[in-house]
């Protein structure tokens, strides 16, 4: 699940994936961390899910993935816009 939260300049966009997903740590990783994994950690949350937030200038064209500590890489199952193997997102 995305969540964007715009302002009049720049966007927050919050990744978020529920707790049952994934089993080990994860992180998002895309062109906004300069694809360094651990970065953005998805994090424990009280609500069922793990999510970590990026922001972002708003009108930016995002792309991103998944990566499980266990090394396999995943897309957002709900972003249908992909580059390649990557999931894009417009925010």
């Amino acid at each position: 699940m995305i969540r964007l939260t715009p302002t009049a300049e720049t966007v927050k966009v919050t990744f978020a994936l529920p707790l049952g997903q994934i089993s080990s740590r994860c992180s998002v990783v895309g062109d906004f961390n300069e694809w360094r994994p651990g970065t953005h950690e998805l994090r424990r949350r009280t609500n069922g899910t793990r999510s970590a937030s990026v922001t972002v200038p708003r009108g930016s064209r995002i792309r991103f993935r998944y990566l499980a500590e266990d090394g396999h890489w995943f897309n957002d199952p709900d972003v249908y816009d992909h580059d390649g193997l990557d999931t894009v997102l417009i925010v």
